[in-house]
């Protein structure tokens, strides 16, 4: 029995001998056995100076045989620091025979946190991170764009003021525009708004954008979520914009407002000499509920687009609209629609809400209403102040004394391609809302599209005007 456990414990430590010498013949020395990287350029894309990013990684893959050694891992010019590391767990500046067994991979990690640049402009940053394998060296670019931004939180504005183009502004916590003072952005500006930070207007706000420079109100995660897909496409990254009841003449041209949680609200501010909310060219998109919501307020959108909202795209109660060459599309993608594009409440004696206030009036013109879901909350408008003249609706349907001369059942043909995260709702070749709209009711402010295109003598349909494509999908 003793000589058995002797000879199987010899057999046991010859065969551990034999793993190692296994092993340790199994690392390459061929030069020719070099990693691969799942890309050479690591871009990090646009980052706020003085803030640290999130993190991104690429891969190094061994796709030989045989152990690969790389005997050193380092940044080889970054001796400010801004970029930090880790290297298959670990984390460090600069490391040593690092082992990929064969057929396998390891991750890098890479964060960083750039220093101001002290200018407007964005400043490209490149770092070079060297790996030497069998005395070669491989080299994956790290490159990322500093943006130096103006940060501002809790910004109280109770004087008129101006702000202007020069860096980016992120927002913590909120601006207020209070009763009595006027916030004026210029063309240009970009207003970057932190987790749950609002903006309330009760005071008046004037937003100057312009086609070339339009004014950007957005999240500040300028990112990807994952892979390829951009926090650009995310509602809910923070909480939105809105009017109470003492703000007055609120003027927004050439100006985009997205990834709210509750998009543009309007609240009680009741009929003035001028409407409450004028939009000339604007666009509302990506809320998780609306991207428009009025309670007995007016409102005046002409030329904009409206669109991605979870609960519906736009909620009226009350008050005097007028939609004059707009586009209504919602494919919100992140969960089912809550409720028709276009929602209407206090409009008739079936729908009082006991304010004692008029019933809704509203006008809309040359527009197009189109998307998942249904158009709008109530079908039958006979006996309201709500008309519908030269639109093209989704529904099949008839024209009557408050549809009238629309188009029925007809699919607009936008550029959009929901699975490919694609929202572009200008029109296609062969849409049907080339061309017919009615002149007559294209208001001065829609005579040039958000792009600045002129709508012509023959107006289509819609926010944007027309623009032949040489071939489809091109």
């Amino acid at each position: 029995m003793n000589k058995i456990k002797t000879l199987i414990g010899i057999c046991g430590l010859l065969l551990i001998m034999g793993l190692s010498s296994c092993i340790e013949d199994g690392i390459s020395s061929n030069s020719n056995d070099q990693p691969t990287f799942s890309t050479d350029t690591l871009d990090m894309g646009p980052i706020f100076t003085e803030a640290g990013t999130p993190t991104h990684s690429f891969t190094v893959y061994n796709r030989h045989d045989k152990i690969i050694n790389i005997s050193s891992i380092k940044m080889r010019d970054d001796a400010d620091g801004m970029f930090r590391l880790n290297v298959d767990g670990v984390s460090g500046k600069e490391f040593q025979n690092v082992e990929i067994r064969p057929n396998d991979s390891i991750y890098v990690f890479v964060e960083a946190t750039l220093k101001a640049n002290n200018t407007d402009a964005p400043v490209v940053v490149e770092r070079h991170l060297d790996f030497v394998t069998q005395g070669l060296t491989s080299t994956v670019v790290i490159s990322a764009q500093g943006q130096d931004v103006e940060r501002r939180k809790g910004l109280v504005i109770d004087t008129d003021t101006r702000l202007t183009a020069n860096k980016p502004y992120q927002i913590f916590d909120s601006i207020v525009v209070k009763e009595g003072a006027t916030l004026t952005l210029d063309a240009g500006v970009t207003l970057y708004f932190h987790n749950n930070a609002t903006m309330k207007v009760e005071g008046t706000l004037v937003s100057n954008g312009t086609v070339e420079k339009p004014v950007n109100m957005t999240g500040d995660r300028i990112d990807n979520v994952v892979n390829d897909l951009p926090f650009e496409l995310m509602a809910g990254q923070w909480a939105g914009l809105e009017f109470t009841s003492t703000s007055r003449n609120n003027y927004l041209t050439h100006t985009s407002i997205r990834n709210t949680v509750w998009g543009v609200f309007v609240d009680s501010i009741g009929s003035q000499e001028n409407p409450a909310l004028t939009l000339i060219n604007c666009q509302l998109r990506n809320s998780q509920e609306y991207s428009l919501a009025s309670i007995y307020s007016d409102i005046k959108a002409v030329g904009c687009e409206i669109a991605e909202a979870a609960a519906g795209l736009v909620f009226l109660r009350g008050g005097k609209h007028i939609f004059n060459h707009c586009t209504f599309a919602n494919y919100y993608l992140f969960s089912a629609l809550g409720g028709p594009a276009i929602q209407f409440d206090h409009i008739n004696a079936e729908t009082d809400d006991n304010s004692g206030l008029p019933y809704m009036e509203a006008d809309f013109t040359n527009s197009i209403i189109y998307g998942n879901g249904s158009e709008l909350s109530h079908g039958d408008l006979t006996g309201t102040a709500i008309t519908l003249r030269y639109c093209l609706l989704k529904s099949e349907g008839s024209n009557d004394d408050n549809f009238i001369c629309c188009i029925w059942g007809e699919d607009p043909l936008y550029y959009t391609v929901r699975n490919e995260y694609i929202f572009d709702y200008r029109l296609k070749n062969e849409s049907p809302a080339i061309g017919a709209a009615y002149l007559d009711y294209t208001l001065p402010e829609a005579q040039f599209d958000r792009y600045g295109l002129p709508r012509g003598s023959q107006p289509d349909m819609g926010a944007y005007v027309y623009v032949p494509a040489e071939e489809e999908n091109k």
